[in-house]
């Protein structure tokens, strides 16, 4: 293990670059890395350091970004070099995050008119599950999400907690243009595209809300560590949401 590699209880960290460095909290996908995570990130906002400037929480990391000409010449951090003094800050810090610590799930209900032209893949997906359509919509309306990470695009949702039953490999085949607010299957996950882009999720649904506008504060309407439910509506009342509301996150 070099100067730039550090090893504690909690996460493995190790420098990115020279004015980032990475917590890495373990290999595996699990629940309770991204409590954890989620959890250190917002103790780190409520308590930043001299030079912090962004941090960036993945599925089972959290990288944190500085200024090294502010880190390096703060009276407030001890160390020789810049990942020393944001290491040991990072590694005191986590000694705030206790089983008492938790991240606030901000439960959040997304509208989903599933099948027909708003869903194409969903009879196709029920089939290969040997299920109809209205048992798929039950069941994946029935689990309870969390959004692991934004990625692909700006807003673009992961989200963990699919039952099982609906694990499906993606399309042989991606879309050329897959329309903003389709939400997809893909693997063990579910996830709703942000923008208009190509991909090769399976299509069941899509949202009447908006997932990212570059106009909001904050711009993205998820985030990592929310919790997430889907509420399944019909063709009309999709229509109607659009009609109605002006504003993407009403």
């Amino acid at each position: 293990m070099d100067a730039y590699q550090k090893k504690t209880s909690a996460f493995f960290i190790y420098a990115l670059s020279e004015y980032a460095v990475t917590l890495d909290f373990g290999e595996e996908l699990r629940a309770d890395h991204l409590t954890r995570i989620t959890a250190f990130n917002m103790l780190l906002h409520s308590n930043p350091f001299d030079g912090f400037r962004a941090s960036v929480p993945a599925y089972t990391t959290l990288s944190v970004f500085f200024d090294p000409m502010v880190v390096i010449r703060s009276p407030n951090l001890a160390g020789i070099h810049c990942f020393e003094r944001v290491s040991d800050y990072l590694n005191k810090l986590t000694d705030e995050v206790d089983n008492s610590v938790r991240a606030k799930s901000q439960p959040i209900s997304i509208p989903v008119c599933y099948g027909g032209v708003y869903g194409p893949d969903l009879e196709a997906v029920a089939n290969q599950h040997g299920m109809t359509s209205e048992e798929l919509i039950e069941l994946h309306c029935t689990a309870s999400y969390q959004v692991h990470l934004i990625g692909f695009t700006p807003g673009f949702t992961y989200l963990g907690g699919m039952p099982e039953r609906l694990a499906t490999p993606r399309r042989p085949t991606p879309r050329a243009m897959v329309p903003a607010g389709s939400v997809g299957i893909a693997g063990k996950q579910t996830g709703i595209y942000s923008l208009d882009t190509p991909g090769g999720w399976h299509i069941i649904g899509r949202t009447p809300l908006r997932l990212f506008d570059a106009h909001c504060t904050p711009p993205a309407l998820l985030k990592a560590g929310d919790t997430v439910a889907f509420q399944a509506i019909t063709p009309r009342q999709f229509k109607l949401y659009n009609k109605h509301y002006g504003h993407p996150y009403t």
